[in-house]
């Protein structure tokens, strides 16, 4: 994520501010411009930019930013709309005379706003469903188990559905830890799922693709029942390791697929951040890489240099964590298979299948 700072102060603030912790300065995002924007107040649904690029500019809030203080995007001021571009996408929220819904809901927006700004960095960004059977359009149904009734987190026809209890922690790591995963948060269950709906939207815009992903991640038309079963009672392959990004890209192609797009998300993300904190490794050993960036590794065409970089900078942030008593920043290991599937996401599918083709 690129690095922003108040327009009235120059400090740094971060993506989910919502004032400017120096000079107070109110803030909020505009997605139009990819970029936070800096505010004088006129009143609750007038607020002028101060930011040179769109100084002068009339915005409101998003009506969950005004109301709930769950969200600090903008839209413009003579905008029909109420609910800014990502909160448009929200379709089920849990019942908010619960206090401790709210700040799960805060949570759950922040991570999904994280997920969008990639989205909308890749030139991918989705758009809210016109109707039930609208095919590329996507909604998001935040629940909480009622009565005994479980939530699955999970995507289906371009609705996903997140279990809301999943904004707690405890909760999050006793499950994390009940299915023996090494990596759980909320920001990974939208990437994790938003790959199914971008699959399906790829396998209706191109169909004629579906026959390279099958060569890459397997035939998707195994019965994907079936293969969740075999899963949870045999568990994974010995040797996944060799193949997959996580035992759970093991069970069947769609989950192939949607746990290493998610990975995918995760590096580019990452080294993002990195390129703009002008973030540098020259170890003192000879025989570990350098990272130096030289572009921003968004749309950057050489990908050989993207995954040096990646390979650096975790192998880095996992020797960091260690040496403070905690657990790796990025526990996997990728093979050649998995760093292959990174090569047909980045270098076919973004290039040329999904970019600037959502409709």
């Amino acid at each position: 994520m690129k690095y922003f700072s108040c327009a009235s102060c120059n400090n740094q603030v971060f993506f989910a501010n919502s004032m400017c912790v120096n000079c107070q300065t109110v803030l909020g995002y505009v997605a139009s411009e990819k970029d936070m924007g800096s505010f004088q107040q006129e009143s609750d649904q007038l607020w002028i930019a101060l930011n040179p690029s769109f100084q002068q500019q009339r915005f409101k809030p998003c009506y969950n930013y005004k109301n709930y203080q769950v969200c600090n995007w903008m839209l413009p001021a003579d905008s029909e709309k109420i609910y800014c571009e990502s909160c448009q996408l929200t379709q089920i929220l849990p019942d908010l005379d619960i206090p401790e819904n709210i700040i799960y809901w805060r949570r759950i927006e922040h991570a999904k706003q994280r997920f969008l700004y990639l989205m909308q960095r890749l030139n991918i960004m989705p758009r809210p469903k016109i109707s039930p059977d609208d095919r590329y359009g996507l909604w998001f149904n935040f629940k909480i188990s009622v009565e005994g009734q479980p939530v699955l987190t999970g995507h289906a026809n371009g609705i996903i559905t997140l279990n809301v209890s999943e904004a707690d922690v405890v909760y999050r790591e006793t499950t994390r830890i009940k299915m023996g995963e090494n990596y759980r948060t909320l920001l990974g269950h939208f990437r994790h799922e938003s790959g199914h709906y971008y699959f399906d939207v790829m396998q209706y815009l191109h169909p004629e693709v579906i026959d390279e992903f099958r060569a890459v991640f397997g035939d998707e038309r195994q019965n994907y029942g079936e293969a969740l079963k075999r899963h949870y009672e045999q568990g994974p392959p010995a040797n996944w390791p060799e193949n997959f990004v996580s035992s759970y890209a093991s069970t069947h192609p769609w989950e192939d697929w949607a746990e290493t797009w998610a990975h995918y998300q995760h590096m580019m993300d990452t080294l993002e951040t990195a390129y703009y904190a002008g973030l540098v490794v020259k170890p003192n050993q000879p025989d570990l890489s350098n990272m130096e960036f030289i572009e921003n590794p968004i749309g950057a065409k050489d990908f050989e240099k993207i995954l040096q970089n990646w390979m650096t900078v975790t192998f880095n942030l996992n020797a960091l964590n260690r040496s403070m008593g905690l657990e790796d920043a990025y526990p996997f290991t990728l093979s050649n298979v998995v760093l292959d599937k990174f090569r047909f996401i980045h270098q076919h599918v973004l290039d040329k299948v999904l970019k600037d083709t959502v409709p």
